[in-house]
């Protein structure tokens, strides 16, 4: 069976007998709006988070839940084809050999830890080890041995398995606590230099690969750093398979490393984009909107749920672009671009200062660092800045 060309791609799997053409995501060819302004029919099934529409001449009427009726003309989404799109600079870790086969052999791992090729990254609280020179002109990954992890008096044994690079050799993590970097030898000192990965992210002072292999090693440790305890009886866990699972020594309740989806939308009017001021930014600095997965939601709901919250807008069409890893804490982010139905922002105060629409010409200022209000967006470290240059390269 094949997936539906409207669909994620996904296929049921095992004995499971709803496939895709029992699930409608999205209408077929042009979206909500499609090519029915001359007395086409609306899509067939739209969800309870979906605008409902109705034809009317000139225009389209825009009901969405019992709040919303608005008329506006309809438009067709000219998204860009993904092939097209750009690439964060911390994306999937595609380097190793995740080796998952050999998580739990344990005479496998005694004799990775030992072999003198293995390497380690190291993390302080979160916070990477690097090397850089003595200029601070230069960074790179700081690279640790066995002998050098047990010379800090920490433990090889636990650190996580990443993987296997291309040589065979076994890259780990090692990741220590506030009291454990506070008891190596020479103090937290004997660390540093420790950088947060954002900022490297931001500074661009990693090349990709790595900054995407650091992002993996930091999001498995932020995992065991919230899961050192059971949520069913709160007794302790334990680290299991490699760093890839933990279990409770009392009740037996397992864990697993944990990656929460998040949609990150650029939505468009087909001229104009609509950009946000959070509170946590810095002054100036306006990105794509974004939020949380909720249970029971599709991405295309959350996308609408979302936008609809924070902005008041209503959305049609939603188009998968990308994903991308966030390690910050472990999070994964499924960017895409979302028809605008209606264009009067309503905001929700408690999440953002400010939200606009922006013009492909002023957003390609903003890329340029040369808008005339000095208004900032994220830098190619993010999906962000994928998508907000998706749409000011994008010609309808």
């Amino acid at each position: 069976m094949q997936p539906a060309p409207n669909s994620l791609g996904l296929l049921p799997s095992g004995s499971d007998p709803v496939g895709e053409k029992h699930v409608c995501r999205q209408p077929p060819g042009d979206g909500y709006i499609r090519r029915w302004g001359t007395g086409g029919n609306p899509p067939p099934c739209l969800g309870d988070n979906d605008p409902k529409t109705t034809l009317v001449p000139g225009g389209l009427v825009v009901s969405y839940g019992p709040r919303t009726t608005i008329v506006r003309p309809p438009f067709i989404m000219e998204a860009p084809d993904r092939k097209d799109f750009p690439v964060p600079r911390i994306g999937s870790e595609q380097q190793l050999d995740r080796m998952a086969e050999k998580r739990t052999d344990r005479e496998w791992l005694a004799q990775r830890i030992a072999d003198p090729s293995s390497r380690f990254l190291l993390f302080s609280d979160l916070s990477l080890a690097i090397d850089s020179s003595e200029d601070r002109t230069g960074t790179r990954l700081r690279w640790l041995g066995t002998a050098d992890i047990e010379k800090i008096g920490a433990n090889p044994s636990d650190a996580y398995l990443l993987g296997c690079d291309a040589t065979g050799a076994a890259i780990f993590a090692l990741s220590l606590d506030p009291s454990q970097s506070i008891a190596v030898p020479g103090g937290i000192e004997a660390l540093k230099p420790l950088v947060d990965l954002r900022t490297l992210a931001m500074q661009g002072a990693l090349p990709p690969e790595d900054l995407s292999l650091a992002g993996m090693g930091r999001a498995l440790s932020a995992w065991h750093a919230a899961t050192r305890c059971c949520g069913r009886c709160g007794s302790h866990t334990r680290v299991r398979d490699a760093g890839w699972r933990r279990s409770c020594w009392s009740c037996g309740q397992e864990f697993y490393p944990r990656t929460d989806p998040a949609v990150i939308v650029l939505i468009t009017d087909g001229e104009r984009c609509l950009l946000g001021h959070h509170k946590r930014y810095a002054h100036k600095f306006y990105s794509t909107l974004a939020g949380f997965v909720e249970p029971g939601e599709d991405f295309e709901a959350c996308v609408r749920r979302e936008m609809r919250e924070e902005t008041g807008i209503v959305i049609g069409e939603v188009k998968y672009m990308a994903s991308q890893p966030w390690p910050f804490p472990h999070l994964v982010m499924v960017g895409c671009w979302a028809q605008a139905l209606t264009t009067d922002v309503e905001l929700e105060e408690e999440e953002l200062y400010d939200a606009r629409w922006f013009t492909r010409e002023e957003v390609h200022q903003m890329l340029d660092g040369e808008h005339p209000e000095q208004i900032t967006v994220p830098g190619p470290h993010s999906i962000a800045h994928a998508l907000i240059k998706s749409f000011a390269d994008h010609q309808d």
